[in-house]
């Protein structure tokens, strides 16, 4: 049985729970943890249908047939541009009436929930969301695997732009040497828009990198993941170029110092929330609380931000199989900011740190 025949199995065991009839799942994310088959139709149908009654249908675009066979997901059903899906649908699903339908509520547009309804009528609609987080949340242990490696990548781009950083080199130039060298490990995309930010744009927790160029006494922040068989990581290390000030070694100190609490903290069985504090908690100590103004970290996966949430109010417990960022950050406007994350994986016992690219604090030299 594959993990795929397992995951379904537990969908079908809520099914039956619930008096489901009908599951309709249409994110991508979702479609390729219960497939395989990872696919990003645009404004084109692609759903994965499950009914009380055992059958397992996907839906695909026509023109993805070959790559949703490839993925070997055994009853398929191609979609071409010219019909209307909810015909497709409705000769696979008949006619009704039809009891529970569970949909992703929170992914679903109006527009399709209307199309929908003109297949299943006025079937009462269950959220699905919930258990599709609860799984997804719980890695196993390919899973793990993978996103060891996609952490790994993560590391290898770090070390290439360390080796390029320069005064005169712009924020774009050090994306460029980042995104080249996780392509050229086998990545197959980013995780997310690569960010580079130098100086004053540190203080920036979400800047955009442009044509800055790395001066002396800057802040250098690197945020940035890799893409591999479908999973993503998500590192972020910050640089001082020259002689740091005094000023800029205790606000590092005290983001490593919040980083650190943090991954001591993270035990099974305990909640979210305690991660967050135990952060916070420390940077606050320094003196920085004010300047620390997000949750310290995101759940991680098929998608670079998932379940949990780490933030201070989650009393969600921690259990083995989850991973997740822990990444404080301090930004202090006019001067920069730092911010140090890492990429976590909950233990039977504890906590494993899968990005392994060093944290002490690295003067890099003035050319």
């Amino acid at each position: 049985m594959s993990i795929y025949d397992v995951r379904l199995s537990r969908i079908r065991d809520w099914m039956k729970q619930r008096n489901v009839e009908v599951v309709l799942v249409t994110s991508p994310p979702n479609v390729k943890y219960l497939t395989g088959f990872d696919c990003h139709p645009m404004e084109r149908f692609m759903g994965l249908c499950l009914q009380a009654t055992g059958e397992a249908t996907l839906f695909v675009p026509s023109l993805e047939q070959e790559a949703a066979q490839k993925a070997g997901f055994p009853h398929i059903v191609t979609v071409s541009d010219t019909e209307d899906p909810m015909d497709i649908v409705r000769a696979v699903v008949g006619n009704g009436p039809f009891g529970a339908l569970a949909i992703e509520k929170q992914q679903l547009t109006v527009a399709r929930f209307e199309q929908l309804q003109t297949v299943f009528g006025t079937a009462p609609a269950v959220a699905a969301e919930e258990l599709l987080q609860d799984m997804r949340m719980r890695k196993d242990e390919a899973e793990v695997a993978i996103m060891k490696k996609a952490a790994e990548i993560a590391d290898r781009a770090v070390e290439a732009a360390v080796r390029a950083i320069a005064v005169g080199k712009t924020e774009a130039e050090i994306v460029s040497v980042i995104e080249s060298s996780m392509k050229a490990q086998g990545a197959s995309g980013t995780s997310f828009p690569t960010i580079v930010l130098a100086g004053e744009k540190s203080a920036l927790p979400h800047g955009v990198p442009g044509n800055r160029t790395i001066q002396e006494g800057d802040f250098v922040l690197l945020d940035l993941g890799a893409v591999y068989e479908g999973y993503c990581s998500d590192i972020t290390r910050t640089f001082v170029v020259g002689e740091p000030s005094d000023e800029q070694v205790i606000i590092y100190e005290a983001v490593l110092a919040g980083n650190l609490a943090g991954i001591m903290a993270t035990k099974p069985g305990l909640p979210a929330k305690v991660v967050d504090a135990a952060a916070r908690q420390t940077i606050e100590g320094f003196g920085y609380g004010e300047y620390f103004t997000h949750r310290v970290g995101h759940g991680l996966g098929i998608e670079v931000h998932e379940f949990p949430s780490m933030h201070g109010n989650n009393e969600q417990k921690l259990v083995p199989g989850m991973v997740f960022t822990i990444e404080p950050g301090v930004y202090v406007s006019g001067l920069g900011g730092v911010r140090i994350e890492d990429d976590v994986l909950v233990t039977e016992t504890g906590v494993e740190v899968l990005t392994k690219y060093p944290k002490e604090l690295q003067i890099l030299g003035v050319e």
